[in-house]
């Protein structure tokens, strides 16, 4: 059997114009886009081009995007920079159950240090309630924070109706993009965000370069102090050949919304799976709400570790951790109230640019022979 990734939520390859874009970084444009000089003003060209191409993709500014080292440091930035700025003005943040851990592990420290943090919980699809939402909110709350889409099932959040609710409590709102922006149309004002994340490798750019986009007028604390580099919120010369790479996929994401055929994909799979499995194969999150890429299945009453395990040419994941034989349901799935039965059998299969119906039809036939 062939090698077959369907892992693309994991971790995307570089597109080939991603590559040829950051070409011409690693041989010229060598100077510091902060000097003056014939070397310096080419590199800071490049580089307002690539905040040019981020911004267009997410319907803002340049000067709102902010180029960071990933999704967890824009993650970070965002919740910890914002705390640490209106401190004064209260405590309180609003979060969920099911969040990445660069979300939840950054609010759980600030917990250490005296903020009061709110997880609320999701539906049987992995959704939260804006209601729950606006119960939760406090004359402390100062940032609400909720993923637009879960790594895991795909899941799509109400981001616009919990936009509407923040912006009519006066509360900022932040929204975890990584696994939707160029999925999915995103648009900072449809959705009512003041700040938003992007990762690079989950859209065809390199490791190792993200984005925080911060509305204007909304003031951080940085997490790294230096000189004034990116507006002032994260000192240290830029990393022009990752920024640049990071506008180019944002440009050719941009240029192909709409236009993949990743929905129709996904679509054949599941009912090639339920065609062959009936019963014993699950849907988990939502069957309309979700990224056009993302299936996660539960093979009932088996392991989905132990199946990926018999097809190691497959590149697939799943949210559950097996621990000297026995099985720890994924975060996610507990929340949802998926039955351990059902949930230890989870696979998530993400598919990409670059999946074809013969790999779907292939990895099908080897569930067969195998289940």
């Amino acid at each position: 059997m062939q090698k077959i990734y369907f892992d693309y939520n994991a971790s995307t390859p570089l597109a080939p114009d991603v590559v040829d874009a950051m070409q011409p970084l690693l041989n010229d444009y060598y100077g510091n886009p902060s000097a003056l000089h014939w070397a310096g003003k080419p590199v800071k060209a490049v580089l307002h081009k690539a905040r040019e191409q981020v911004a267009q993709l997410i319907n803002c500014s340049p000067e709102e995007i902010i180029f960071t080292s990933g999704g967890s440091e824009a993650n970070n930035l965002a919740l910890k920079g914002f705390y640490f700025k209106y401190l004064h003005k209260g405590n309180h943040i609003i979060t969920s159950k099911i969040e990445h851990p660069a979300i939840i592990n950054p609010c759980k420290f600030l917990e250490k240090i005296g903020a009061r943090v709110t997880y609320v919980g999701v539906d049987q699809y992995g959704r939260v309630s804006p209601e729950e939402i606006e119960k939760a909110i406090t004359k402390e709350t100062i940032l609400i924070t909720i993923m637009h889409s879960n790594n895991e099932t795909g899941t799509l959040q109400p981001i616009n109706e919990i936009g509407k609710i923040a912006d009519k409590h006066g509360i900022a709102f932040h929204t975890d993009t990584s696994q939707s922006v160029g999925k999915v149309p995103v648009d900072v004002n449809e959705l009512g965000v003041d700040m938003l994340t992007i990762a690079g490798h989950k859209l065809y750019a390199p490791k190792g370069i993200g984005a925080l986009f911060v509305r204007g007028g909304i003031e951080l604390e940085p997490l790294i102090h230096g000189a004034g580099h990116e507006h002032g919120l994260r000192a240290g010369t830029e990393n022009t050949l990752l920024a640049v790479g990071l506008g180019k996929a944002c440009e050719i994401a941009g240029a192909q919304l709409g236009t993949n055929n990743q929905k129709e994909l996904t679509d054949y799979f599941w009912k090639q799976l339920k065609a062959a499995f009936g019963d014993q194969v699950v849907l988990n999150g939502h069957s309309e709400e979700r990224l056009p890429n993302t299936l996660n299945v539960s093979f009932v009453r088996r392991i989905g570790q132990d199946l990926l395990d018999a097809v190691p040419q497959l590149a697939a994941s799943t949210g559950s951790a097996c621990h000297a034989g026995s099985i720890e349901l994924s975060p996610v799935l507990k929340e949802m109230n998926v039955p351990e039965e059902v949930g230890m059998g989870a696979i998530r299969f993400s598919l990409g640019r670059y999946t074809t119906k013969d790999e779907i039809d292939i990895v099908v036939k080897a569930f067969k022979e195998i289940l």
